[in-house]
């Protein structure tokens, strides 16, 4: 399921920058439209996630996909429509674009999708409900090697789907088509896991407890949202890895707005290039979270592998500056080997801290964390690409070599390989 809704997504990731620059968009605009999703998923993620922890992870999983899969339905009506200019921006700090109609149609599908974009958090913490913590890392690991898979099969669909004569529009059309059979497998496929609850009222502490008669010691929660903000925030170490999971995404964003635009503008790629760069960048994150990640990390410490991780990815963003193939496509493994070692590891950690009772919360606070720093780092990097260029890379990899500092300072989780 989680291999076929990236499939759906990342298919149209190589020409969606090719779409904007058509109809009239640059750096600045597409950098917006990205950031469009996250800005709704703000708000859509956090919801969902506390939805998940009272009605189960399946129904609210399909609530999600039903709205991705309208929401490329309104894509598609991008392509019907006349190309008409709304506004028109010359020069300045924002650079030369035009807003054209079906730039907006596009704008409103983004937005949906964001607004039902729970899919992601819930999905790990569906994932926490049904593994154990010793294999946390593990199953995270292959979590994201599905994932990778979609980014791998996506991109080079598109590629070969976007030669043909309709161009953009088949791959548009079988994103639709994909997201559907999402929504069948999770409704004909996914069995439904209701999360935990505390359900148990433990008396005070009694004279049994001096003589080491009680198996367990019972602690009261003093709050009244036992799943509300302040209650996560009071989590070990979960203040220091929300701030990693903020820098990260931050540093990525930058990325992510940048380099479409790079490639298409500064490299002169086409979408099969595009295409074939981001499978290429996918195919070496799968080797790297499948058989190395499931190597090392029953022998070194989780921070240890988020923070050795965060450093790599720091490099590998810096290279992005020079425009020699091979210097790019050498970046692009130095990515996937870092951001393959840090971000399950990361999830992995994230999960084990926020408990059997706080899964979904934590997921989805996460979630919104994740997406003010994907708002942030989308427009700012496509302001920061308009203005400096290929600049904007380094400045991403400033960010992530913070983020590995920061994961370096985690408290050991208690595992065997912690201490």
């Amino acid at each position: 399921m989680n291999f076929v809704g990236t499939l759906g997504f990342s298919i149209v990731t190589p020409f969606l920058v090719i779409l904007v620059t058509k109809w009239g968009g640059n750096a600045v605009i597409y950098g917006l439209m990205a950031a469009t999703y996250s800005f709704f998923q703000l708000f859509g993620a956090p919801v969902l996630g506390h939805l998940s922890d009272r009605i189960g992870r399946r129904r609210v999983l399909l609530y999600s996909q039903l709205g991705t899969l309208v929401s490329w339905g309104i894509f598609l009506i991008a392509f019907i429509l006349p190309s008409a200019t709304i506004l028109s921006v010359e020069g300045g700090l924002l650079g030369s674009f035009a807003v054209t109609l079906p730039l907006l149609v596009l704008f409103f599908a983004r937005a949906l999708d964001g607004a039902t974009g729970g899919n992601v958090s819930v999905s790990n913490a569906y994932l926490s409900d049904i593994t154990t913590k010793d294999h946390r890392s593990r199953d995270f690991g292959r979590m994201a090697v599905s994932t990778n898979l979609g980014f791998i099969v996506g991109p080079a669909l598109a590629g070969l789907l976007g030669a043909t004569l309709l161009g953009e529009v088949v791959p548009v059309l079988a994103a639709f088509v994909i997201s559907a059979a999402a929504l069948a497998l999770i409704q004909f496929g996914l069995a439904d896991i209701r999360p935990k609850q505390i359900t148990e009222h433990l008396e005070d502490h009694n004279a049994c407890a001096v003589y080491g008669h009680e198996h367990r010691r019972g602690y009261k929660v003093e709050c009244e949202k036992p799943d509300g903000i302040g209650a996560i925030l009071r989590l070990p170490n979960m203040r220091l890895l929300l701030s990693v999971n903020f820098l990260v995404l931050l540093g990525f964003s930058f990325f992510y707005a940048g380099f479409p635009i790079h490639a298409l503008q500064g490299l002169g790629w086409s979408i099969t290039e595009m295409g074939s760069y981001f499978a290429f960048l996918s195919l070496v994150m799968i080797a790297v979270q499948g058989p190395l990640l499931g190597a090392v990390s029953n022998r070194f410490p989780d921070r240890l592998l988020m923070g050795f991780g965060g450093l790599v990815l720091a490099v590998g963003f810096a290279m992005l500056y020079g425009s020699d193939p091979i210097l790019v496509y050498a970046s692009a493994a130095l990515i996937a080997l870092g951001n393959g070692l840090m971000w399950p590891t990361f999830m992995s950690v994230l999960s084990k801290f926020a408990g059997d009772t706080l899964q979904g919360a934590v997921q989805g606070y996460s979630g919104s964390i994740g997406a003010v720093a994907s708002i942030a780092g989308l427009i700012g990097g496509g302001l920061a690409y308009v203005q400096f260029g290929a600049s904007v890379f380094p400045i991403s990899a400033v960010v992530i070599a913070a983020s590995a500092l920061l994961a370096f300072a985690v408290a050991p989780v208690g595992d065997p390989k912690e201490a």
